[in-house]
């Protein structure tokens, strides 16, 4: 159960309850783990969700109660089941919004839910359970919220490193390739048409909303209009060598993994040396992963600069190569990632492993 906590189901259970689960009290453990799983699934979205009346229908039965309330911090409560006539829930409701502490009024109990050490909400609770079996349920309630936020925070980061990674076109870049383009209008105008396109197709990939995944044949799509673009602005001092099995062109992978990649190829490995050099891209299949690698025999790096540059502590105009590194273990775990190997003077080549069939991984 998220949280690491198992709400426990009181000896005694209140004949008024009308869930079938009293009579079996803890001899069948399983239908408790299974509502306290939707409990917590549903209170992820937060108490201002859409799902917060079904988690509340949860923990009346988890609690056998005669009601369960649950609020936000605006003090919007979602109630199921019936709370006494004589209690003015509400007020008790606000009281503990104000003060963080528990309030009791005959048989209705509201505790607060803390968060991070910060109040999240409130759980009322009519009827005759024990306060130890309110205060797990009250524990569960804490962290599936925590867990809740965590996930938002970390479908946040995974966005805003999108971002910046859309954001990095290199404006240098950017007036070098038009500057080429320009250049051929009058003496060679088809080819200028020509990388005019591949222009707006490296910019509509780079900058256009797609969704969280693509495929290999989309990224190396993107990676041949890039080095065209390149090849033309440094000429033969760019030599380009792309391969790829047809068997990993339909694999899943993360949106904008590779492109970044060779673009630092070229741009750390290649661009200011003056006699160039070669951009090697190759994908193929071994087992049931997809191997793809980007490598040059530019200049190199110390291997313990491209062990900050992973850990996002190197120049601000590599922060690719730690962003990628990321969204690749945040997506298949910490076993996978980028794999970095250079050296002064050696060249770079980079390594991406990924499964070639991962659940929820679908362009």
């Amino acid at each position: 159960m998220p949280g690491g906590r198992t709400a426990s189901v009181p000896a005694r259970i209140s004949s008024r309850s009308r869930w079938p689960l009293r009579s079996r009290g803890l001899r069948d453990p399983g239908p408790v783990l299974e509502t306290t799983r939707h409990v917590a699934e549903d209170l992820a979205d937060g108490l201002s969700g859409p799902r917060v009346r079904s988690a509340a229908r949860g923990i009346r039965r988890l609690l056998a109660a005669d009601a369960v309330g649950l609020s936000d911090l605006s003090g919007h409560l979602v109630v199921v089941g019936t709370m006494p006539s004589d209690v003015d829930v509400a007020a008790m409701i606000d009281e503990v919004l104000h003060t963080e502490n528990q309030c009791r009024r005959a048989e209705v109990v509201a505790l607060p839910l803390i968060v991070h050490d910060e109040l999240a909400g409130v759980l009322a609770v009519a009827g005759t359970a024990r306060m130890a079996a309110l205060r797990e349920v009250a524990g569960l309630g804490e962290a599936a919220l925590e867990r809740g936020r965590l996930e938002a925070s970390a479908e946040e980061a995974a966005a805003a490193e999108l971002r910046a990674l859309r954001a990095e076109i290199s404006p240098h870049f950017v007036y070098n390739a038009l500057t080429v383009i320009a250049g051929l209008v009058r003496p060679d105008p088809d080819r200028s048409r020509e990388l005019m396109l591949d222009f707006a197709d490296y910019i509509r990939y780079s900058l256009a909303r797609h969704g969280e995944y693509t495929t290999v044949a989309d990224e190396f799509h993107a990676i041949e209009t890039y080095l065209a673009l390149q090849r033309a602005v440094l000429g033969e001092r760019l030599r380009v060598q792309v391969r790829v099995a047809p068997e990993v062109l339909p694999v899943a992978i993360p949106y904008l993994v590779l492109q970044p990649l060779v673009e630092n190829a070229v741009r750390h490995g290649i661009e200011h040396r003056p006699e160039g050099g070669t951009v090697t891209v190759l994908g193929e299949a071994e087992g049931t992963d997809c191997v793809i690698s980007v490598e040059d025999d530019g200049v190199g790096m110390d291997p313990g600069k491209a062990e900050r540059l992973l850990a996002g502590a190197g120049e601000s105009e590599s922060v690719g190569l730690a962003n990628v590194d990321r969204r690749l273990r945040n997506v298949y775990g910490p076993w996978f990632g980028l794999v970095v190997e250079t050296g002064k003077g050696e060249g770079t080549r980079v390594i991406v492993r990924v499964p070639r069939f991962q659940p929820g991984v679908m362009p």
